[in-house]
């Protein structure tokens, strides 16, 4: 009897077309002699596609990455879960799109929540599965309560609670418009009801103390760095395997850096703390090679495309311009839909396991690192719900040519509602069903437009998305009945699935702050 309901089910799933859940979890098993594998999942914000060399041949800022390219696998067809902060991150973790695990939109300073609490994520997981965990870095996904990293299956947080144009510093470097200086005055009363600063001081915390406020950005990448390697080195030395989330302040503005990396690239500020994101990743795989039994996957990874309303202080997205957006005015980057604002650099490095110097063509997502981890750790899915996350460990090993089918693209701050699957990618075809609602560099925004029938692009023979196929071609004709099938499978299949709903309200009174009498929260020689 169990055999044959089993059966229905998988009938059920190849009828419709896709599944969204893993099976057969463990095929692809690691070397069981030396012991699970660590993990280092290295999430950089607002970088360009074309922002890594090896990309981009316009890129010189990046040796260090390109030397894992040649060391490992890189991505080129890769594709962050949204197009801004929070819910990338959301979905990185919990390897579910937002419509599933809530999190559609990006966070405030006085969120009072963040990750819905019963989403598990990939740290839940592998600590159950005896690994030490940490996260260095952004976090983005609730800072008050039980939201906070620490209670989020990391045993050790060290960094900043959201996006580091949050709040005020003492040196904000490149922005557009320029970041606020924090007001140096003593005590000025409550920051609470003062009137002339725009939010309080940005804050670093070590695990839930606050440790600076407002935090050092020219210092901040080099702080993070040692976090980093003196994680590794404790962790190899408790002979536990470790997972390490490093989400550096890189590439987001305001853009600051270490005055060693000051005028070392043609590009300008952007190009400098470029730069000085591959100068510490250099000095993360110096350490990580450091160990004789090369048993560390490193991934590299963006959260999202660059943010071009910012103009030279924003990234490359290479050949993946969004032609037909820019032309209608707009963005076609960060927050939207088109290539520019998901596809971004993604490299696996693990000597001796992920083949050296070679290229995936295949359609992948930060989604998939989710599943894969897992799979690697010997560890098992959350039960009762779906996953929306590829396990690509034969990919990753040079043993499967597989990747997904389609890939959903959700809105995340241009045009619609946030969260809404409107535009898909199916085989070399993308679809978009809505268009328009972020600004380009210029101020200008493209005009929200509803596409019925949608704008099909086929990106093998037109990666700048400039000119879409004439709905009366035979190849319109073919594929787009599809692209409406995929697209009506997903909507199906989340809308009875286990999900959940992000509390986004706000109070002023959860704001991180370590002096509350001072009009910006500042504090001295907290550490």
């Amino acid at each position: 009897m169990e055999a044959f309901f089993f059966m229905i089910i998988i009938t059920a799933a190849l009828i419709s077309g896709f599944i969204y859940c893993n099976i057969g979890f463990n095929e692809a098993q690691v070397d069981s002699r030396v012991g699970k594998p660590n993990f280092i999942i290295i999430l950089a914000d607002d970088i360009g596609w074309g922002d890594l060399g090896a990309n981009w041949p316009l890129t010189k800022e990046t040796p260090n990455l390109d030397k894992m390219v040649q060391g490992g696998m890189r991505f080129k067809d890769f594709h962050a879960a949204a197009s801004t902060c929070s819910p990338s991150r959301a979905s990185l973790l919990t390897g579910r799109l937002g419509l599933r695990n809530g999190v559609t939109h990006n966070f405030a300073v006085t969120s009072v929540a963040g990750l819905p609490l019963n989403e598990t994520t990939l740290a839940d997981v592998l600590k159950e599965a005896n690994y030490s965990t940490a996260l260095i870095g952004k976090w983005h996904l609730g800072h008050y309560g039980p939201y906070h990293p620490n209670f989020r299956g990391f045993d050790y947080y060290f960094g900043i609670p959201y996006s580091n144009d949050m709040g005020c510093t003492d040196d904000p470097g490149y922005n557009i418009p320029p970041s606020l200086l924090c007001p140096k005055d003593p005590v000025l009363g409550s920051w609470k009801v003062n009137p002339h600063t725009r939010g309080v001081a940005l804050p670093l915390l070590e695990n839930k103390r606050i440790v600076e406020q407002p935090v050092n950005l020219s210092s901040l990448t080099g702080r993070y760095t040692e976090q980093v390697i003196q994680f590794i080195q404790k962790a190899r030395k408790s002979m536990h395997p470790f997972f390490l989330y490093f989400a550096p302040a890189h590439m987001h503005v305001p853009l600051q850096y270490d005055s060693q990396f000051a005028n070392t690239s043609a590009r300008g500020p952007y190009g400098d703390g470029l730069r000085e994101l591959d100068h510490t990743i250099g000095q993360i795989l110096e350490e990580v090679n450091a160990d004789f039994q090369n048993n560390t996957l490193v991934w590299f990874a963006g959260d999202n495309g660059p943010w071009s309303e910012k103009c030279q202080f924003s990234g490359s997205v290479g050949p993946f311009v969004g032609k037909w957006q820019t032309q209608q005015g707009g963005s076609s980057a960060k927050r939207t839909t088109w290539e520019g604002g998901h596809r971004t650099p993604a490299v696996a490095y693990w000597p001796g396991r992920i083949p050296a110097n070679t290229t995936s063509n295949l359609l992948l997502s930060t989604l998939d690192i989710f599943s894969t981890l897992i799979s690697l750790a010997g560890a098992n899915l959350p039960p009762n719900r779906r996953f929306d996350s590829l396990d690509i460990t034969k990919v990753l090993f040079g043993q499967s040519h597989s990747g997904h089918k389609a890939l959903f693209h959700p809105n995340s701050g241009a045009a619609g509602e946030f969260g809404d699957l409107k535009a898909i990618r199916l085989k070399e075809y993308k679809a978009f069903y809505l268009t328009g609602g972020a600004k380009a560099c210029k101020g200008g925004e493209g005009p929200t437009q509803q596409h019925d029938p949608p704008l099909i692009f086929n990106l093998l023979n037109d990666r700048a998305e400039g000119q879409p196929l004439d709905p009366l071609d035979a190849e319109y004709r073919a594929v787009f009945p599809q692209i409406q099938r995929a697209l009506d499978n997903i909507i199906r299949d989340i809308s009875t699935d286990n999900t959940s709903m992000a509390d986004y309200s706000h109070d002023p009174a959860v704001i991180p702050c370590c002096q509350p009498k001072h009009v910006v929260c500042r504090c001295e020689n907290m550490t």
